[in-house]
């Protein structure tokens, strides 16, 4: 068939290339000048199956109430009257119990581990270079008393089939020398060794390349998709501001764009931005600063090594499909970095970025077919979507193949 994928992030490139690799004419359609150019471009790089837990919770709830006259915490939410964040709230709320986190958290968790063996298998077959790396992920804490919670609160993952190996500082050190000199000021960690590291903007574009080469697909840049068309029960095309696509099947991957375009088809997806900041920095020196990713539980601010680059990044901002970003808004994460890597931040050297995450109220994403025959969503993937974009794609492919998906569905595939 012809098939569109709406969206060249690292999750609609994912999509592409398993609906390529079963022999579809592939076409991406991508509204920047270049792939990966907005969700996909500055995340933190974890590729981290240990990250899986649901946004939604009881201790969730407790920080979004703080978060409203808090301004020093990981995550800001500014109120706001429009109705589709007063809607996703409330649907976020009926999450926040104990059950409804433990169950949207396993179905997260079994995407992510599937995932990451489908990022493992497309870097086996395509030979990309992204800067991975795979040495584990470490989530460290700063107290024995947040150690021990986070231990207890890891053992739904641990239970579930993630090696996890709780750690003092001498160890953490060992695995990880760049954290040296933070090691007094932090009480031990969580390594999870099978998690990784990797650009997914890198990823996305590289990975385009090997499919315009090896495969039937090709991109058009700088093209808006202004509407879908349909007929009867089928979606026949898209309209754009370079003209009508027609196709034999759509896959929408436009993150949090994605509600915007397919209301208007009747198909109401409850995905809601979150905006995210991140700060890549050049090495001075490749032999400073971490040599794996990490994660600082206790200040919510992640990093990764990215070949001579160092990524950090924080916050989950509630403020619309605003992407603007100040100085002051890298402040707290910038000094977070200069205490773990001393010599490693230069300020003025760095490139700063604010992105959105298409967050649905249970931190699953929607993956399957919508309303029409032939439309099928890619989409809502939270803070993890580099963790879950490869397993997600491989998902949709199935699906628009008509085959059974290689996990089990339950929970992942969406109901309209």
């Amino acid at each position: 068939m012809k098939v569109l994928v709406l969206g060249g992030g690292v999750v609609g490139v994912a999509a592409a290339y398993y609906l390529g690799r079963d022999g579809h004419e592939v076409e991406v359609i991508e509204r920047r000048d270049k792939l990966a150019a907005e969700t996909s471009y500055g995340n933190a790089g974890l590729v981290s199956p240990g990250d899986s837990y649901a946004w939604a919770s009881p201790a969730a709830l407790s920080v979004f109430i703080k978060s409203l006259y808090r301004p020093d915490l990981g995550i800001k939410v500014k109120p706001s009257l429009d109705l589709h964040f007063i809607a996703w709230t409330f649907r976020f709320l009926f999450e926040c119990t104990h059950a409804r986190a433990h169950i949207n958290t396993l179905r997260k968790f079994r995407l992510a581990l599937y995932s990451r063996t489908c990022i493992n298998a497309i870097s086996a077959d395509t030979k990309l270079d992204y800067d991975a790396g795979g040495k584990g992920i470490l989530y460290f804490y700063r107290s024995q008393q947040s150690l021990d919670a986070g231990a207890q609160h890891m053992k739904i993952l641990s239970d579930n089939g993630l090696t996890l190996e709780v750690i003092g500082r001498e160890r953490m050190v060992e695995l990880e020398p760049g954290l040296k000199s933070a090691a007094p000021e932090i009480a031990g960690a969580l390594y999870s060794p099978l998690d990784q590291t990797g650009d997914s903007c890198k990823f996305s574009r590289n990975l385009a390349r090997w499919c315009e080469r090896n495969l039937s697909m090709r991109v058009h840049y700088g093209t808006t998709v202004s509407a879908i068309e349909t007929d009867g029960d089928r979606v026949t095309g898209i309209i754009t501001d370079k003209g009508r696509i027609a196709s034999d099947a759509i896959v929408v991957a436009l993150g949090p764009e994605t509600p915007l375009l397919t209301r208007k088809i009747g198909v109401n997806v409850p995905i809601y931005p979150v905006k995210g900041y991140s700060a890549t920095i050049a090495l001075p020196d490749p032999s400073l600063g971490p040599t794996m990713g990490g994660v600082d539980e206790d200040r919510l601010i992640a990093y990764s090594r990215l070949g001579d680059r160092l990524r950090v990044a924080s916050t989950a901002e509630f403020a619309g499909y605003d992407r603007s970003h100040k100085p002051a808004d890298f402040k707290r994460l910038l000094a977070t970095a200069s205490d773990l890597f001393p010599g490693c931040v230069d300020p003025a050297k760095a490139e700063y970025w604010a992105g959105l995450r298409p967050m649905t109220p249970t931190s699953v994403p929607m993956l399957g077919r919508a309303r029409y025959r032939n439309l099928f969503l890619d989409c809502g993937h939270g803070h993890v979507g580099w963790t879950m974009a490869a397993g997600s794609g491989k998902f949709v492919a199935d699906l628009v193949a008509g085959r059974a998906p290689e996990i089990d569905t339950d929970g992942l595939l969406y109901v309209n």
